[in-house]
């Protein structure tokens, strides 16, 4: 791990954090990927909300929400793998067309953004669909 900058060193940014734990009960090192780890779940969050709109949301019947909610996180889990990088375009264009998901899941034969089929990838390889 780097030292602290000095206080005279203005540069680089000092990282701070507020816990009621002490310093016997959690290290830097537990601390930081602590930290790290909310921030993943904080930017599904992000991308749930803004790609799916899901804090505008109307759906409050029973477990209807949660099961939304798993559809998203399944969206975006199989995207990221995929390649894509825009979600929003990648969601649009798989909307266009009902194969185009079940492809990504491997469920049928792959669609590419021309319309040809191909086969399915065997052994951990990965096209854009």
């Amino acid at each position: 791990m780097e030292p602290w900058p000095s206080r005279s060193d203005t540069r680089r940014p000092r990282p701070h954090a507020v816990t009621s734990l002490t310093a016997e009960q959690a290290t830097l090192a537990e601390l930081t990927n602590f930290i790290r780890g909310h921030w993943k779940i904080e930017a599904l969050h992000h991308v749930r909300d803004v790609r799916f709109t899901e804090d505008a949301s109307q759906l409050r019947a029973a477990t209807v929400p949660r099961a939304m909610a798993t559809w998203r996180n399944l969206a975006i889990a199989v995207l990221r793998p995929a390649g894509e990088t825009n979600t929003a375009s990648a969601l649009r264009h798989n909307a266009r067309d009902a194969r185009r998901p079940l492809a990504l899941l491997g469920l049928t034969n792959r669609t590419s953004r021309h319309g040809e089929c191909r086969p399915p990838v065997r052994g951990g390889g990965r096209h854009r669909v």
